[in-house]
């Protein structure tokens, strides 16, 4: 299977794994499923890192790329394509977070099963969203 991670479980597969699913750590886990992390992921923590809206510690922005491979991770930047028939993604209730939104459209448009615990993200479900926490 291939999984995408959400920007929240990147960050606790990297410090706190505790933190994800039994279903989650176990896809995460399991050699013989591809891990994807985007690009979106990094941008999106860089960004709120700048504006203090984000605290991590135990490792920079910059050293993402490189602890995600280092964890077996893939990672995956976001396609011209993808970024051209993003307006395709209908806007669902009480949610309008464009990371998020952009992850959920790169997995759809990859096949991808998104790992994410945000409840906000169901609804996608109806747009062709593959969820799993």
């Amino acid at each position: 299977m291939n999984y995408l991670l959400d920007t929240h479980t990147l960050i606790w597969a990297i410090t706190e794994k505790e933190k994800i699913s039994v279903l989650g750590y176990k896809a995460i886990e399991n050699t013989d499923n591809t891990v994807f992390v985007s690009a979106i992921s990094f941008w999106e923590i860089a960004l709120k890192l700048s504006i203090n809206k984000l605290d991590i510690s135990g490792f920079l922005p910059e050293q993402l790329p490189e602890l995600s491979i280092k964890s077996g991770f893939s990672l995956i930047s976001l396609l011209p394509s993808e970024a051209a028939n993003y307006h395709h993604l209908p806007i669902m209730e009480n949610h309008r977070d464009p990371f998020d939104r952009m992850l959920i459209w790169q997995a759809i448009q990859q096949d991808l099963i998104l790992i994410s615990k945000d409840k906000n993200i169901t609804q996608y479900r109806a747009a062709g969203l593959k969820l799993l926490w």
